[in-house]
């Protein structure tokens, strides 16, 4: 496969991906009437159950090639990715709404790229810093629009939702840039295979949630339940089966320095979707924001290009 191919799939990869990983945002609106650990339990127990029957038609064999780094790995990943992330997502997006979650969630691209870099894997920083400067404005954009915009939230619950964000971000930018080291030092697994053994563990792990999460019953709402679980399995087979497959397949096409860039895709899905259910346009400092970003991150694809790496500019 030629490298322009590997940027087209690779692209394809992370912008479908991120239109899966958008709703996620909005499932806790949508069950505004539970707690961030009932739908963390609830989405993770249905991801867990879906990766199992897709893995069972060759489970003997996949299983057969774990070892016990893998084991403790996928512990690991699934623990940070999935369920401690999606509480402090579930947490932000209830307190402070979707726009200034998926925001500052948004500086995923940032984050990943500083972290994840190696010298000589993908584009240089220096080349990036503009790119990723403009990613940067545009959070700042958003958070100034979350302030100024703020109605029934106290400041003290708006900027505890905001540090919920910061936590899914910190939790996400470990998660990815460990996930794309293991995928690459682990070519006996594809990509499907490690997303589906992933879910697995988290479908386990998310089992310790379940006395605590549903100790105090449901909400009183009609058809509560059925919307729940309804809403869970819809994000576990969108956002982590399918989604986290796909994000699998881009970071093992395209290097740190740009795969972790794909993620604004995931913001601006969220924003869409969240603006289609407020059923409201978005305010101009969110315009600002999304612009800004979008236009950073195909800066940076625009870098990646082999022939503009073929011929950087000095």
């Amino acid at each position: 496969m030629s490298q322009q191919q590997r940027l087209l799939i690779g692209l394809l990869c992370g912008l479908v991906a991120g239109a899966f990983w958008g709703g996620v945002f909005l499932a806790p609106k949508l069950l505004a009437a539970f707690t961030p650990l009932q739908m963390t339990a609830g989405r993770y127990l249905c991801y867990g159950l879906a990766s199992a029957a897709l893995l069972a038609p060759a489970a003997r064999k996949v299983l057969g090639r774990l070892t016990w780094a893998d084991w403790r790995d996928l512990a690991g990943l699934s623990l940070l990715g999935n369920i401690v992330y999606y509480v402090c997502l579930a947490i932000s997006v209830q307190i402070a709404g979707v726009a200034p979650a998926s925001l500052i969630i948004g500086l995923l691209p940032v984050t990943i790229t500083l972290v994840g870099a190696k010298p000589g894997e993908g584009v240089a920083l220096r080349r990036l810093a503009a790119p990723l400067l403009l990613v940067g404005a545009g959070v700042v954009c958003i958070n100034v629009a979350a302030f100024q915009t703020a109605s029934g939230v106290s400041v003290g619950r708006l900027i505890l939702g905001l540090l919920a964000a910061a936590g899914a971000l910190a939790t996400w930018t470990v998660y990815a840039v460990w996930n794309a080291r293991r995928l690459a030092a682990t070519p006996r697994f594809n990509s499907h295979e490690w997303s589906l053994l992933t879910g697995v563990v988290t479908g386990l792990l998310s089992l310790l949630l379940v006395i605590p999460a549903f100790l105090g019953g449901a909400p009183h709402v009609p058809n509560a339940w059925a919307l729940f679980w309804g809403v869970s399995l819809a994000v576990a087979l969108g956002a982590s089966v399918i989604g986290n497959g796909l994000w699998n397949a881009a970071s093992r096409l395209l290097p740190l320095s740009l795969s972790g860039q794909l993620i604004v895709f995931e913001t601006l899905f969220a924003l869409l979707y969240g603006f289609l259910h407020e059923a409201r346009w978005p305010l101009p400092l969110e315009v600002a924001a999304i612009v800004l970003m979008l236009a950073g991150v195909l800066w940076s694809v625009h870098l990646h290009r082999p022939d503009a790496e073929a011929h950087p500019a000095e």
